[in-house]
């Protein structure tokens, strides 16, 4: 794990931020292969394109036991909604939602907008 902490994308514009969870099976085996499929090289080409075409400007999972969390940049003008809409539209996109269902506790043949839950903000340290 690493403990020096993570580097974070600067951007020339403001930006907002959206958090959100979701649990997988807690089986060893279908976690790891979960976190291979998501590696660089494994991750599909085409579904890394989508979330960048619908105006997301980062996106990070984080993983601890089954719980993952996720946390997506986008412009201040960004509406999760329509996003969400158009992503679950793009090609191949509700393959791949129901290739990594059986990592996931959720309903079979659910879209990303669905199997991630929004988390609210409930504190923070700025000024």
């Amino acid at each position: 794990m690493a403990k020096e902490g993570y580097n974070v994308r600067t951007y020339h514009e403001p930006v907002k931020r959206y958090c959100q969870m979701l649990n997988l099976k807690n089986n060893p085996e279908l976690i790891a292969e979960y976190r291979r499929i998501h590696s660089r090289q494994e991750a599909w080409p085409e579904i890394r394109a989508g979330i960048r075409s619908v105006g997301i400007l980062e996106m990070e999972i984080y993983i601890l036991g089954s719980t993952l969390f996720m946390i997506v940049e986008t412009p201040l003008d960004f509406d999760w909604d329509e996003a969400m809409e158009k992503l679950a539209h793009l090609p191949r996109q509700q393959e791949w939602e129901d290739f990594v269902a059986k990592f996931q506790e959720c309903v079979p043949s659910s879209t990303s907008a669905e199997k991630w839950k929004m988390m609210e903000r409930m504190f923070y340290l700025y000024d």
